[in-house]
């Protein structure tokens, strides 16, 4: 955009306001071929994503919908394979919640995809008559009733388990992928046995890293990277565009996260960020603003006086800024405190050759960065204006509107609409920018 100027009275909320109340603005509803969207480019690849959701190639997901859809493939596994609930989690997180990967392991050798999972039919030890048994961990002897096993049937009493399965927890989510406490066991610990064994608030944490895995383990869907947004993007891989705009108005590109960035490709934008985060544009001012002490190399900048330079504490060496001689061997014969014959001499014989195109290159790179990044962090303080005025339109301005023009919330979609397509506008401008 041209400048911020603009990009404001386009967001000027009393303005619209204004308008809207006196009904100067109200939208031809005969008109069939536009619809009241002229402000929409319906030649653009965006076009569909933002009026329509069954246009769009990716599905945004709450957490119930997260949950129902996890809850509808452990249905289909424990189903199909005649497993229980738990068994067909454990088989499922293991194959990244892809059911028709667990299908095609599971058929074609169920006795290794058991053994790898940790799924045992028979136990490995067996107890028939014991009364007591001792505990695999404390060693000490309880009765059958305080004793808990998994399929493996190693005896551990309910405080050692508790301890295990309580800091398997607390350590992350590695704690869904559990097994027998007994070195020499691959017995995958379930559900059950957490649910049965733990305090209510280690459950709470177990089933949170449950759900969080089935968007993190899973190819097809990630968590939209705006701060404290919880919904999730299920995302029809190979379908074109990575653009996805989030229920929370938060736009991002798929395949790298960051924010939406067409057209400019995910490998510029990384090098821009990195550049932007770096030290590389620090050592570049360094490099063409200062000049190393020859005596302790501590870079000096020089922004006035004469050619003696004298560096700071402890080194507090005195030297000449042009030539970097010692200040010792100039005076008036050299040229004076404003100029040094010698720096003129070895200059023309080339001396200094290679180290002022440094500094000059260092100096160009330098403002090539700076004017792009102003166009840059001028467009992002557009777009963060526009973001405002949007949320105002959402939480105060739509609500007034609706009761001024006696028209349904739902009936004023096409003002979000319109400020969504001044958010993208800018966003384009921003990285034509790279």
């Amino acid at each position: 955009m041209d400048s911020e100027d603009d990009m404001h009275d386009a967001n000027d909320v009393d303005s619209l306001e204004d308008d809207f109340y006196s009904g100067e603005t109200a939208m031809d509803n005969d008109s069939d071929d536009e619809g009241g969207y002229a402000f929409i480019d319906n030649d653009s690849d965006d076009s569909d994503n933002t009026t329509s959701h069954h246009q769009l190639n990716y599905t945004i997901l709450s957490e119930e919908d997260i949950q129902q859809h996890q809850e509808e493939d452990i249905t289909r596994i424990s189903t199909v394979l005649s497993l229980s609930r738990v068994s067909a989690s454990i088989l499922l997180r293991h194959y990244n919640w892809c059911v028709s990967k667990v299908h095609d392991a599971w058929f074609a050798d169920e006795e290794k995809v058991r053994k790898t999972v940790g799924l045992l039919e028979n136990p490995a030890v067996h107890y028939p008559n014991a009364k007591e048994l001792t505990c695999g961990i404390c060693f000490e002897n309880y009765p059958r009733d305080r004793i808990h096993t998994t399929a493996c049937g190693h005896p551990f009493c309910s405080s050692c388990w508790k301890g295990y399965i309580s800091t398997s927890i607390n350590d992350g989510p590695g704690c869904l992928m559990l097994r027998c406490p007994d070195p020499s066991c691959g017995a995958a610990v379930g559900q059950d046995m957490i649910n049965l064994l733990v305090s209510d608030e280690d459950k709470e944490k177990y089933s949170r890293y449950l759900l969080r895995s089935y968007v993190e383990d899973n190819r097809k869907t990630k968590w939209c990277p705006a701060p404290g947004c919880d919904y999730a993007v299920d995302f029809l891989v190979g379908s074109g565009s990575y653009d996805v705009s989030c229920n929370c108005t938060y736009s991002f590109c798929w395949n790298c996260t960051e924010e939406a960035h067409r057209p400019v490709d995910c490998g510029t934008v990384a090098k821009w960020i990195l550049k932007n985060s770096a030290e590389s544009e620090n050592m570049n001012w360094i490099l063409a603003n200062s000049k190393p002490c020859p005596k302790c190399k501590r870079p000096i900048e020089k922004n006035q006086g004469c050619m003696h330079i004298t560096c700071t504490p402890p080194c507090k060496f005195e030297f000449c800024w042009l030539c970097l001689g010692s200040w010792s061997d100039h005076g008036e014969r050299t040229g004076g405190f404003y100029a040094c014959n010698r720096y003129e001499t070895a200059k023309q014989e080339g001396a200094y050759d290679e180290t002022e195109k440094r500094r000059e290159m260092a100096k160009n790179s330098l403002e090539r960065y700076t004017h792009y990044y102003e166009r840059w962090a001028t467009n992002q303080s557009s777009r963060q204006k526009a973001i405002s005025d949007l949320q105002q339109m959402q939480a105060v301005h739509i609500e007034k509107l609706s009761h001024k023009q006696c028209q349904l919330e739902s009936q004023l979609k096409f003002i979000t609409e319109a400020w969504l397509q001044v958010q993208f506008i800018i966003l384009y401008d921003m990285y034509l920018s790279y």
